[in-house]
């Protein structure tokens, strides 16, 4: 056995890092694109993006069309089999409040709450056979997030960020653009690097706040000189050196001064990409903004929709320029009031359609910004929510959890646009298939296909178990693969 096969079966991690780097050196891996690292297998991406809609977007009003709900609205609902709901009992069969259409070269039926991205649809490829294993927020989030329902495990980009290293020495590797009136459940941990080493953990920036990321530059004061400054880096080099000696083994201290050391970079990078001013006219108009300064409202508005989720997706495009290899951006905040998410227990109509809007606008403009500068090519869009909603009302104008079936949708990096996989029932209850959901391990197994990654060899062994993203579940879709 030589030393390329002995690393190989090795498996992922350090193994297929060492790997990748043995095999650059002998220039072997000139069939990936430039700035990208190979794990397993040439890559069809580098890059990747993941639009999380807090609260559980209703795929009933958005992507998934069935007729049947619009014939039988208003009627009893009866799917044949007793229905448990999260904290409501089943109610009549309820349509969207907005009509459907079809788009593009495809056909896609898209409702008119998210009419914008039918400018896309063919470069997107939709999963209406989506699964969660709980029916709340939290697990279910952690769920989409991280491939587990319990709380500790890494964030899929940390993991990427672990398989894959930066393409930057800037900026970090995993950026999150939270929605900026609060945090999902879970909070940031939801984002966290688990078990991995610590520095794989994203880093947040809000992009509408006054300090973008926080602790960046010093405070106003009249205290701190340049002097006293060096005078404390070097105190904080021999404590540090002390606390190190004493922990050995423990990544934490070594992640938070690579943080600092990170963050002196970022202080000449990231204003400048954060900084909007440049950009054209036609490209804000395009992001649906009209200014790049405004007020963060309590509530939802679809003025505020459009401006929060359009002004996060420019700053990642901007970020993803910058060789960031992968940013999270969050739709909904907490369960407060009046309601900031998509879990509309309460009034559909009221909710979705702001949300919506908001959130077609500015994925619209991501991915047909992405396109016409080359980059779509080798980036990935992942549209989540951590689960549906069901098909009957709550009340006379809310729907309740729907952990049977929700909908994803996928665009750019080597996935094949103008088509669905894996269908609904006829009312969007469960798949049409029970046997054969979708689940976030498949979409998950497919994003590390398309970046080279085998997610069963990208592994880190914690607590004497090879842990992985996947679980010990998932296959890649191998028919949404151009």
């Amino acid at each position: 056995m030589d030393r390329r096969e002995f690393l190989l079966h090795a498996g992922g991690g350090l193994g297929s890092i060492a790997l990748a780097s043995l095999l650059k050196q002998e220039q072997l891996l000139s069939a990936a694109p430039a700035g990208t690292h190979v794990l397993h297998h040439p890559p069809r991406a580098k890059r990747v993006v993941q639009l999380y809609m807090s609260g559980a977007a209703s795929q009933c009003d958005t992507f998934d069309y069935k007729p049947e709900l619009i014939k039988d609205n208003g009627n009893e609902w009866d799917p044949g089999e007793k229905v448990q709901l999260f904290q409501s009992s089943p109610g009549k069969t309820m349509q969207a409040p907005w009509k459907w259409k079809q788009y593009g070269e495809s056909g896609k039926w898209l409702n008119e709450c998210v009419a914008p991205l039918g400018a896309c649809v063919d470069d997107m490829a939709f999963i209406h056979n989506m699964v969660s294993k709980s029916n709340v927020h939290g697990p279910a989030t952690f769920m989409q997030a991280t491939g587990f329902i319990l709380p500790g495990f890494p964030g899929m980009g940390a993991w990427i960020s672990y398989g894959l290293g930066s393409m930057t020495d800037n900026l970090p590797t995993f950026v999150v653009l939270p929605d900026p009136r609060g945090f999902a459940p879970n909070g940031a941990a939801n984002w966290s690097a688990g078990f991995l080493p610590a520095s794989n953990q994203g880093t947040m920036i809000r992009p509408n706040s006054r300090t973008p990321i926080a602790n960046l530059f010093p405070s106003n004061n009249d205290f701190i000189t340049r002097q006293s400054d060096r005078d404390v880096l070097a105190a904080l080099k021999q404590l540090n050196q002390k606390h190190e000696e004493q922990r050995t083994g423990d990544s934490r201290l070594n992640a938070r001064i690579k943080s600092y050391e990170l963050a002196a970079k970022m202080q000449l990078q990231a204003p400048e990409v954060l900084d909007l001013s440049g950009e054209t006219k036609s490209t804000l108009n395009l992001y649906g903004l009209d200014s790049v300064d405004f007020e963060v409202q309590e509530g939802i508005s679809e003025a505020a929709e459009i401006a929060y989720f359009g002004r996060n997706c420019l700053v990642a495009r901007r970020l993803l320029e910058q060789g960031v290899r992968f940013v999270q951006i969050w739709s909904g905040a907490d369960n407060g009031f009046p309601r900031r998410n998509w879990d509309s227990h309460e009034d559909i109509k009221r909710d979705h359609w702001p949300l919506g809007r908001g959130m077609s606008i500015g994925a619209a403009a991501l991915i047909q910004d992405l396109k016409q500068r080359g980059m779509l090519d080798d980036t990935i869009i992942l549209w989540t929510t951590e689960f549906g909603r069901m098909p009957c009302s709550q009340g006379s104008k809310g729907r309740d959890h729907n952990p049977f079936v929700f909908t994803n949708w996928l665009s750019g990096g080597g996935i094949k646009g103008g088509m669905t996989y894996g269908e609904s029932d006829q009312w969007s209850f469960k798949p049409a298939d029970p046997a054969n959901p979708t689940m976030c391990y498949d979409v998950h197994a497919t994003i590390l296909q398309l970046l080279g990654i085998d997610h069963e060899k990208l592994t880190f062994r914690h607590n004497g178990i090879d842990r992985r993203l996947t679980d010990v579940h998932g296959h890649v879709i191998k028919e949404i693969i151009a």
